[in-house]
């Protein structure tokens, strides 16, 4: 975002993407969008309501999920209970700590391996999303 308005940038991004700009859905958008980083649908709640937003949970849930569905963030499911939502909607992988419930870019690409899968004929790779569960030492 490098405009002279930053609402504005934010309304232009979500229009990139097909997303009508309403006010709670870029008070989500510039919450989010700001840098990259991983966040559930609570911690996203829980941020907008200390910034002094007025939105609903459902709000936030449903914004979220209209994002990813339109490609503009990730959503990363570690497990039933752990979805997070990703800024970076850029091709990469995950490491989920366990012990700590944190999760964060690996550091190196697992696509070189991606020529060596044989995919069903008649078929094209549309995406891969790897996240690795690790737990700290103990």
């Amino acid at each position: 975002m490098s405009g002279n308005n930053p609402a504005s940038d934010f309304a232009d991004r979500l229009r990139q993407y097909g997303i009508f700009p309403t006010g709670q859905r870029l008070a989500i958008a510039q919450a989010l969008l700001i840098r990259h980083q991983h966040v559930t649908a609570d911690q996203l709640f829980g941020m907008l309501r200390e910034n002094g937003e007025k939105v609903s949970k459902a709000t936030v849930y449903n914004t979220l999920n209209l994002f990813a569905d339109k490609g503009l963030i990730r959503e990363i499911l570690v497990d039933p209970a752990h979805v997070y939502f990703d800024s970076n909607n850029t091709p990469h992988h995950h490491f989920y700590n366990v012990d700590e419930g944190v999760l964060f870019d690996s550091g190196s690409p697992l696509c070189e391996l991606l020529p060596s899968i044989r995919l069903p004929q008649g078929t094209v790779l549309d995406e891969v999303n790897v996240v690795i569960k690790i737990r700290n030492c103990t």
